[in-house]
């Protein structure tokens, strides 16, 4: 992460998927030259742990895996549990299609990471903590392990960390390539030696009741890599950048019909204009643009017209949509929207980890109706219910948030691009293919 507060790309300016391996990992020596481990030093040497918690708090720094919860409240909320045992978890399954940003925060500088987690591990009182890593992510896994092993030669990890009576043991656990895997409380469950299925809230909030049973702080990989900068240069210089109810900087990983589609770093409140034309170099072949996915498929999508919503937690939830983990989605004027709808609905479907009945035949049935429709057999009277199946999922009470998500996205399409629906159906084909 960066120390600019302009709106500007910070960090991974103009690096195309595509190339995504030419990204230089910062090791030890490399990050000592940028002050890395200087917020960790004031941490032992001038700080208590209430202190730390506090100017999180003062940060106003949000969760950016998704949720957007406050990460100081769930900190202070960890640390007010038995003191017996505490743990932190670093959430870096990354199982959402059309997001990379925990990839690049690791692969390109895995000790700030690092750093975070001691920090956050001193914050709440917890001496042993773990990264849950997609097992897919061999190169990020490789760094990770030469920096653990650089950071406890140095004295950052391990017994009396800096001569301090605080001491931290930090564990690498590989998960399985699946979004649900990725779901929290599914994160403790693999780490526990289960399979990586989502537990009931409640009684499973992991602050209070999370791994073993004990009080737990789970956090992104992004949230995390926030935390030195956080300490090292105040809460209050932090909470300046961004929008006032969602301060801060934020990855947002740009695919779809786009030029140039990367991992970039704004300041959250930048509009999605911004994004797609400053970052990203406008819609791929110079096509118009016919929606953006902010969250990808696990939100509604946003119409043209919308392009100046900025990209913050509140401004999209106000314009129908939301933020999620930022996984941006272009679909320019040239693809069909109800092709999209049902890709995206087909992989909440194969998602599905079939403990909840509600999610597991609604994503079915869902899926089935958007399926009919694109190969055009499709009804009317499918729409209708689409849209009420929709709106009877909502209500049920499932573990997770793989059903809202699949709910959000289909929902929000057939809402908003309700015509190009009727089309399919009234023409027995997409109207935007050729004629046979």
């Amino acid at each position: 992460m960066s120390g600019a507060s302009d709106k500007r790309i910070l960090l991974t300016n103009d690096i195309p998927i595509k190339d995504f391996g030419s990204v230089k990992t910062i090791f030890i020596n490399d990050y000592l030259s940028r002050d890395g481990y200087k917020a960790l030093e004031k941490t032992i040497k001038e700080l208590k742990a209430g202190d730390i918690i506090e100017e999180v708090k003062r940060s106003g720094l949000r969760g950016r895996g998704g949720a957007g919860f406050l990460a100081g409240q769930k900190w202070e909320l960890a640390a007010k549990g038995p003191a017996e045992e505490r743990y932190l978890c670093c959430n870096a399954a990354e199982g959402e299609p059309g997001t990379l940003k925990d990839r690049c925060l690791i692969r390109s500088n895995p000790h700030q990471l690092i750093e975070g987690i001691i920090i956050a591990s001193y914050a709440i009182g917890a001496n042993k903590s773990f990264i849950y890593i997609n097992k897919g992510y061999k190169e990020e896994i490789a760094a990770l392990e030469r920096a653990l092993k650089e950071a406890k030669e140095r004295g950052y990890i391990g017994e009396k960390i800096l001569g301090s009576n605080f001491s931290l043991d930090i564990n690498i656990k590989e998960c399985p390539d699946k979004y649900i895997a990725g779901e929290e409380t599914a994160m403790l469950e693999a780490i526990e030696g289960r399979e990586a299925k989502p537990r009931q809230k409640p009684p499973f909030f992991p602050a209070v009741k999370g791994l073993y049973g004990r009080p737990t702080v789970a956090n992104n990989t992004e949230t995390l890599s926030n935390i030195p900068h956080i300490i090292l240069k105040g809460g209050e210089w932090f909470s300046k950048i961004g929008s006032q109810n969602s301060p801060g900087t934020m990855l947002f990983t740009l695919t779809g019909d786009i030029n140039k589609p990367g991992v970039y770093e704004l300041p959250l409140g930048t509009t999605v204009r911004e994004l797609i034309n400053n970052c990203g170099g406008g819609v791929k072949n110079g096509a118009g643009l016919k929606a953006v996915f902010p969250a990808g498929p696990s939100g509604a999508p946003i119409a043209e017209s919308q392009l100046d919503v900025p990209l913050d937690f509140e401004s999209l939830k106000e314009a129908g949509s939301g933020l999620g983990c930022a996984a941006v989605t272009v679909i320019g004027n040239s693809k069909c929207i109800v092709n999209t709808a049902a890709g995206f609905s087909r992989f909440f479907m194969e998602g599905s980890c079939g403990q909840c009945p509600a999610c597991q035949m609604g994503t079915v049935k869902i899926y089935r109706l958007l399926q009919k429709i694109e190969d055009g057999r499709g009804e009317i009277k499918d729409l209708a219910e689409i849209e009420e199946t929709c709106g009877l999922l909502e209500n049920e009470k499932v573990y997770c948030h793989l059903l809202r998500g699949a709910i959000l996205s289909v929902k929000g399409a057939v809402k908003g691009f309700r015509t190009e629906f009727e089309a399919h159906i009234n023409n027995k084909r997409c109207p935007q293919k050729a004629d046979d």
